[in-house]
């Protein structure tokens, strides 16, 4: 049994312990151009959560995982033929948010990291709605953009979506679930505005038009060797945040 981890962890040993900081992570189930597994997301942001939580625990900090939210926002994969993507909406999010916030704070848990995996799950917004109505601290880790810096040192040609960077993390640390020779290329369709294209006019775009087979990037120059370095810069700088925090006093000025 991992200390770190709630799910694996018993009521005896749970109460025995002061915790200062809750990891939630948030993932979503859906397809991943024709070779990666729908549970892609979760199991990504699961491993980074487990390995980050596991270095700042032995760091000294009192840091505990949660159970991850299986279920993103996806409502613009429905429309994919044969997509199954399941999907909630932002509204289910704050709901289910709102009453883990309460259910730490009544058991004396004030920090939560919002630990996300999927690029539909736009968590700020909630944390926003939060912001005066609790006094847990609440915030957000995309965990995508934490080492996006070193993308180009590591990566060929980036993507977004089941591309060089997810392709390389699932031959890593789940390879018997991958199934790279079904892949396709993942070229993005530009849309009819120049606007929408350059980036500065955003759209929710329906995944069925922009993509071909839900892939956004080609992931051919995946390697797992990518995908353990890319792990080991996420884990050193998340871990190192979390001590941090489980070390902050919360006072009327944190977190300044």
């Amino acid at each position: 049994m991992h200390p770190w981890i709630l799910a694996e962890q018993t009521h005896a040993f749970i109460r025995s312990q002061k915790w200062e900081v809750a990891v939630l992570p948030f993932g979503a189930t859906e397809p991943h151009n024709l070779h990666m597994p729908y549970g892609t997301d979760n199991y990504q942001v699961e491993e980074i959560g487990k390995r980050s939580c596991e270095k700042a625990f032995n760091a000294g900090a009192k840091v505990l995982l949660l159970p991850t939210m299986p279920f993103g926002v996806n409502t613009n994969h429905l429309e994919v033929p044969g997509g199954m993507a399941l999907s909630v909406t932002p509204t289910t999010l704050l709901a289910v948010l709102t009453d883990l916030v309460e259910s730490l704070k009544a058991q004396g848990v004030h920090k939560l990291v919002l630990l996300n995996g999927h690029g539909g799950n736009e968590l700020k917004p909630l944390t926003r709605q939060l912001h005066h109505r609790t006094n847990v601290f609440l915030c957000v880790c995309d965990w995508f953009r934490i080492a996006a810096n070193e993308y180009p040192k590591i990566f060929v040609n980036p993507g977004e979506h089941a591309d060089e960077m997810e392709t390389s993390m699932g031959l890593a640390f789940f390879p018997d679930l991958m199934k790279c020779e079904l892949a396709d290329k993942g070229a993005a369709r530009p849309t009819r505005f120049d606007a929408i294209n350059r980036g500065w006019v955003s759209i929710t775009r329906p995944w069925h038009l922009v993509t071909t087979n839900t892939g956004l990037g080609d992931p051919s120059a995946a390697s797992a060797d990518k995908g353990r370095k890319l792990m080991d810069i996420v884990v050193d700088r998340l871990s190192a945040f979390l001590v941090e925090l489980s070390a902050a006093k919360m006072d009327e000025r944190f977190p300044y």
